[in-house]
């Protein structure tokens, strides 16, 4: 049976506290493109898209979560791919709810609590707290480097090691996507090791004058948690079924 977009959306709000995250000016979380008011089938992806949108249109999908919504830089003129994402999205009748910040720090469904648990560990500490609500986590750890670093790689296709820390850290940092913001934070936390997707180049000699371990693994390959968790959660809850919307995302 269909789903009324209205209860999906009003889910999505609640359950990733989506009003608690004070996150970027153009992140616009929740819902940013509606349909007929009709849910039949989810889709989850991490980056809003023409490829992704055509791929969701041509699954079915109606009501797709991503994590990297379509307003980043607006007010912006409706024309080129802008044209192209919309009426990709307005001619399949899928509406389009995005969650950043909330479903990275989310700490059941948020990505940088499903990072840890991979792993065999728990997020228990918050990390890189903004405005009252963490955006990473903390898990103790008994896992020494090498052990961690071959988890990490059967876990994810490309995996950058800078391994200047201790050889068997007590606690682990998670912060999903960049983790330009988390580098400065890691000492005042009491950590030296921490696992992420991407960092800027200049943060290679803070490392080392720091003493840290950082394991990158890809910006999107990091970030494809929260997503399915929430979509998975959705389809359980309205009886609806979901979809992956894979991309060959190389960052």
């Amino acid at each position: 049976m269909p789903a009324s977009l209205a209860d999906l959306v009003n889910y999505c709000d609640a359950r990733t506290r989506r009003l608690a995250y004070k996150d970027a000016p153009g992140a616009f979380n929740g819902l940013q493109l509606a349909n007929n008011g009709t849910v039949t089938r989810i889709g989850a992806a991490v980056d809003a898209g023409v490829t992704p949108f055509r791929a969701a249109a041509a699954a079915g999908i109606d009501f797709l979560i991503v994590h990297h919504g379509m307003f980043w830089d607006m007010p912006r003129p409706i024309v080129g791919p802008v044209y192209e994402r919309f009426t990709t999205l307005m001619g399949a009748n899928c509406a389009l709810y995005s969650s950043h910040l909330p479903l990275d720090g989310h700490p059941e469904i948020g990505n940088n609590a499903l990072l840890p648990r991979q792993l065999g560990l728990e997020p228990r500490r918050p990390f890189l707290v903004r405005d009252g609500e963490p955006i990473g986590w903390i898990s103790p750890s008994e896992l020494p480097r090498e052990a961690l670093r071959a988890r990490l790689e059967g876990l994810y296709p490309r995996v950058i090691a800078l391994e200047f820390g201790v050889a068997a850290p007590r606690e682990i940092a998670f912060c999903s996507g960049s983790g330009n913001s988390a580098l400065p934070e890691l000492r005042s936390a009491g950590v030296d090791t921490l696992v992420t997707g991407e960092l800027r180049e200049e943060w290679f000699n803070f490392a080392q004058e720091n003493r840290l371990n950082l394991y990158l693994c890809g910006h999107y390959a990091t970030e494809v948690h929260g997503v399915r968790a929430l979509a998975a959660e959705l389809s359980s809850r309205f009886n609806l079924p979901w979809a992956w919307v894979p991309s060959d995302h190389p960052l």
